[in-house]
């Protein structure tokens, strides 16, 4: 479908929107609205045309023109004039010298035709070398006779056509309008000089344009004088990884977060960070087990299929089989052995680093072009002081290879043919020897001195036992741990066969994790009842004691918004809870029932409004957490939301593309629902104006789309929302930030998942669906912006957001609902 003036429509506020439209449609794009509408021609509303003096063609210009405004078409041209510096401008000609005499032959008969000469008598313009003219058009015979005859016309039908002309001008502005148009009250600028030329981007196939305001700060193309230095990774992957935290010689906690590895000093309260790998420090086993990356370019569209998937997950709980040991510490516990998963480019690649804990600094990097989809596995021998680590491969044959890491050789490697293997270790008494374990599987290794390997199998297949977490005793009996929840201790008989000498249950459903502490107490982390337990192995493995598991959010962290005056910020997740939290801690986390996909935090502070998948809107308290509301709105998911400047509007975007207006009383405590604004396209990103008269959204095409909240009806003009100015920009598209999509210093193989514009209005951040977060200077409206650029997810960033005073950012993101504070330093 077509709007009128999609491409051409006027300037300034309150501008009217024209044009023809069809319900239930798809809404076209900026871009696709420059097309003509059906059977040729221009939108009505306005026109953008370049206009040349006939008799000075160096003076020459591109303005905007209203086609519907009052005012006579005489007057018009003597506007015009002015603005090409010449006095008594009477006529208006195409390159090929017909004459245009109305607003009418503008949008009809002249369509197609760009530019324009202006000059004062009857004379047809000269056209200079130094403007080109547009492709001929081919006319009709009914328009080659209607120009001969305005030629040709005698002084009598000239004065008739004047006074036609003129009796016109009381009619109705309904008539330069589509029957059944709105008409506004308030009208636009007439003409306009355009100082800057329109931005075009290319975005999944289909070309946006975007229109420039005629005041914005100058363009910087220089990178920003500020940098992000990672200062908090809140939480801790443990919901689909095992043995993945070790304590450190210096008492630190070692652990790893997305593609950063964390060191935590508990008594400090303090974080180191390693950032050396380039994607995530994990490999999922299924697809099924995570998911986020495969709908990141479509968000608000793919989150009715991703609730599907979460559903069928905790059906499929017993049976969603991970994998392990993406990390292991060194013998010495002064280095570490991580590896990543495969993601796009050379710099991708799937490998093991070799770091220091001590001074951070990568020592080897091994297994480049090895690896198929990523390190599943690793690990240290223990007899040779370390020298020997074992990956393996998360490809389809799952290959266990051993590796010389100082020298970076390949020892040796076998195909495993586990397609769930959970892990693998070295035995603590034997180099060469190798135990794998995983989905009915329980193997040792014999490695040869030829380089090949012998298998023997403990677990005879098939069985349904999954193992999943493997640990040894002093003596070097084996301990097992599987998703039933039970304990298992292998020990050898005379023969060298392993037995089974023990088996008890240690937790509800399965467990995570094992850990064998010096003194003989293992520990033991169970899935579904998260608790640690301990239990003495020297007395029979008698219980000594559990624990509860703290808090954390441990599914996808889609939303995020900051205190309007304070350094705090709030989270919401698929996994049901809202969080709050100041500096480095949590203060509350509150379950409200719902997977949550937004959040909005009222301008007075003491409200957080929450979206959810199926489309329920709940309000807390944000001092205490508490509950204060639940209210339904609509069947689909509330995907972007956002109140106002003043704080008594609720605006919200939701999956069906509609907008949903609430009216908000007692500091954010009361809602009444008062209007709906339908839509077609889901929506992602929304923004308020300054005024409170206008919404910008995103959709999940990034379509870039306006609602005149007055007139409760979408915005079909862009060019009339140019100048409008907005309370926030959390626009991933638009004529500001287009130095985002079409930059030159890096390749648009990703898509822009998520942007912020700081409160000062001079800073820009991005994230994009490979994990980058990128920061640029504010307006970033040229290809040749520079940034500052860093990269710790390995999925979709999704969100990124300032606080209050622009000393810091938040940022969500990765298929472990990676929460990171990063501070903006001096470059």
């Amino acid at each position: 479908m077509w709007y009128g003036g999609g491409a051409v429509a006027g300037a300034g506020v309150g501008a009217g929107a024209g044009g023809w439209s069809r319900v239930g449609t798809r809404k076209q794009s900026v871009a696709e609205s420059d097309a003509p509408p059906p059977g040729g021609g221009k939108p009505a509303s306005g026109r953008v045309i370049r206009i040349i003096n006939n008799m000075d063609h160096s003076i020459q210009c591109r303005v905007l023109l209203n086609l519907r405004t009052t005012q006579p078409f005489e007057e018009v041209l003597e506007d015009l004039g002015q603005v090409l510096k010449m006095s008594g401008a009477k006529r208006m000609y195409t390159i090929s010298g017909q004459e245009v005499r109305s607003f009418s032959q503008l949008r009809n008969e002249f369509a197609d035709v760009e530019t324009f000469y202006l000059g004062s008598s009857l004379v047809a313009p000269a056209i200079s070398p130094g403007v080109s003219a547009p492709l001929p058009i081919a006319e009709s015979p009914m328009r080659r006779s209607r120009s001969r005859a305005n030629v040709s016309s005698t002084p009598a039908a000239v004065e008739d056509m004047r006074e036609r002309r003129a009796r016109s001008k009381s009619r109705p502005r309904i008539l330069y309008a589509p029957e059944g148009e709105i008409v506004r009250n308030s009208d636009y600028t007439l003409l306009e000089v355009l100082k800057e030329e329109p931005v075009r981007v290319t975005i999944r196939g289909l070309r946006r344009t975007f229109y420039p305001p005629i005041h914005h700060a100058p363009q910087d193309n220089s990178p920003p004088d500020k940098k992000m230095q990672l200062e908090w990774v809140y939480g801790y992957r443990g919901w689909d990884s095992r043995r993945n935290l070790w304590v450190l010689p210096t008492g630190e906690l070692l652990y790893y977060v997305a593609a950063v590895a964390v060191m935590y000093d508990r008594d400090e309260h303090a974080q180191r960070h390693y950032t050396g790998h380039t994607e995530d420090i994990q490999w999922p086993a299924r697809a099924l087990a995570t998911s986020s990356v495969q709908y990141s370019n479509a968000i608000g569209r793919e989150i009715e299929r991703y609730v599907k998937v979460e559903s069928r997950r905790e059906k499929e709980s017993e049976s969603v089989d991970v994998v392990s040991q993406f990390m292991e510490l060194h013998p010495s516990r002064e280095l570490v052995a991580s590896g990543q998963r495969a993601g796009r480019g050379r710099r991708a690649q799937a490998h093991v680093r070799i770091w220091s804990t001590d001074t951070l600094q990568t020592l080897h990097v091994f297994g480049m072009a090895e690896f198929e989809a990523g390190v599943s596995a690793v690990a240290f021998s223990h007899l040779n002081g370390g020298s020997y680590v074992l990956a393996v491969d998360a490809g389809r044959e799952s290959i266990l290879s051993v590796w010389q890491w100082q020298w970076g050789h390949l020892l040796g490697k076998v195909a495993t043919l586990q397609e769930e293997l959970t892990g693998a270790a070295f035995h603590p008494l034997d180099d060469n020897l190798l135990i794998t374990h995983g989905k009915g599987h329980l193997a040792f290794w014999n490695r040869r001195k030829d380089g090949f390997f012998e298998r023997t199998d403990i677990i005879k297949p098939p069985a349904r036992t999954h193992v999943t977490a493997l640990q040894f005793e002093q003596d070097g009996d084996v301990v097992t741990a599987d998703s039933d929840g039970f304990i298992t201790i292998y020990s050898v008989d005379s023969d060298g066969a392993y037995f089974v000498r023990m088996e008890f249950e240690a937790h509800i459903k399965g467990i995570s994790s094992l850990v064998m502490l010096s003194e003989g107490t293992l520990l033991s982390g169970g899935e579904k009842d998260r608790k640690i337990a301990a239990w003495d192995s020297l007395q029979n493995y008698k219980r000594i004691t559990d624990t509860k598991v703290l808090f954390g959010h441990h599914k996808q962290l889609m939303g995020l918004a900051v205190h309007p005056d304070d350094e705090m910020f709030a989270t919401a997740g698929h996994d049901k809870n809202v969080a709050l939290w100041r500096g480095h801690k949590m203060v509350f986390a509150t379950q409200v029932g719902y997977e949550c996909v937004s959040l909005a935090w009222h301008p007075g502070g003491g409200a957080l409004a929450v979206g959810s998948t199926e489309g329920h809107l709940v309000i807390l308290n944000a001092d205490a957490g508490t509950h204060v509301a639940t209210l339904r709105v609509c069947g689909s998911p509330l995907t972007c939301l956002h109140y106002n400047s003043a704080g008594d509007i609720l605006a919200i975007g939701s999956q069906n593309g509609s907008i949903y207006l609430f009216r908000v009383s007692r500091d954010g405590f009361s809602y009444k629902k008062s209007n709906k604004i339908r839509g077609a396209q889901p929506l992602v990103q929304l923004d308020w104006s300054l005024d409170g008269n206008y919404l910008q959204t995103v959709t999940a095409d990034y379509d870039l789309a306006f609602w005149d909240i007055k007139a409760l009806s979408p915005e079909k003009s862009p060019i009339a929302m140019k100048d409008v100015k907005w309370s926030t920009y959390n626009a991933t598209v638009g004529f500001l930030v287009s130095g985002m999509w079409n930059n030159r210093f890096y390749p648009m193989t990703s898509l822009i998942s998520s942007a912020s514009r700081s409160a000062a209005h001079d800073l820009l951040i991005s994230g994009d669906t490979d994990g980058y977060l990128r920061l640029f200077r504010y307006p970033c409206a040229s290809s040749k912006a520079e940034y500052n650029e860093i990269k710790v997810y390995s999925g979709n960033v999704w969100c990124a957001r300032f606080l209050f005073n622009d000393r810091c950012l938040v940022t969500t993101g990765g298929n472990d609902a990676a929460l990171m504070l990063w501070e903006l330093v001096d470059d």
